[in-house]
């Protein structure tokens, strides 16, 4: 297989929703039906499993931190993922899929109680934006569900209270990179319907795969706003 290589900048795709929502399925599905396609391809995840994501993950577990407290290590963890691995990757011209992104941050430290505005606006001050922004919405009982399926124990931010406010939060998320889907429907549609998206925006110049053309009326152009600008 021939990997294409680009002189452009590489894309950043973020696949967000609350726990249960299908992200981290969608960013491997998305990741092998790239490298397939033939594009450089990096998945990565956040937290990260650096000092300060294990940090976030012992509070996740306890409940022990404060929210402020939190989203200091959430944005100390952020800045060493940009500089270390999400710049590098799109500067080499790769095709970055992250699993969670900063909005994930202003969701769950917004019911917290802190202010989602300000929480985007620090984050975006280093954060490189999206290309594409995968929002798989899920109702919180559909996303515990998953969750108990799994066979993973909830953590304090996976009760349905939490995940109801949280999934308000990202209902009120407005962005022109900004792609909203269903994430009840079969895997396999979503996927299809991301790969539809990309490659008429981000991805335009490069030759559509095939399977890329199913699934185009799942998607409404208008929830996908101004496609592969950045805000």
């Amino acid at each position: 297989m021939i990997v294409r290589k680009s002189d452009k900048q590489g894309v950043l795709i973020a696949i967000e929703g609350i726990d249960g929502a299908g992200k981290t399925t969608q960013a491997e599905r998305l990741a092998v039906a790239l490298t397939s396609a033939g594009h450089s391809v990096l998945r990565t995840k956040e937290p990260t499993d650096s000092k300060w994501g294990r940090q976030l993950r012992a509070s996740a577990v306890s409940g022990r931190l404060n929210a402020a407290d939190e989203l200091e290590l959430f944005l100390k963890d952020r800045q060493e993922h940009v500089r270390t691995v999400l710049k590098p990757a799109i500067d080499a011209g790769q095709i970055v899929i992250v699993d969670r992104y900063y909005f994930s941050t202003v969701a769950y430290q917004g019911v917290r109680g802190l202010d989602p505005q300000e929480i985007l606006s620090r984050n975006e001050v280093f954060a490189p934006k999206p290309d594409l922004l995968v929002l798989l919405e899920v109702d919180a009982k559909v996303g515990l569900q998953r969750i108990r399926l799994r066979g993973d124990k909830a953590n304090t931010f996976e009760q349905e209270a939490n995940l109801r406010a949280a999934g308000r939060i990202f209902a009120q998320l407005d962005l022109p990179y900004l792609m909203r889907i269903d994430g009840a429907l079969l895997p396999e549609d979503i996927t299809s319907s991301v790969l539809d998206v990309l490659y008429d925006g981000p991805l335009a110049s490069e030759p559509r795969p095939v399977h890329c053309e199913q699934g185009r009326a799942m998607i409404n152009s208008e929830l996908f706003g101004l496609i592969g600008s950045k805000g």
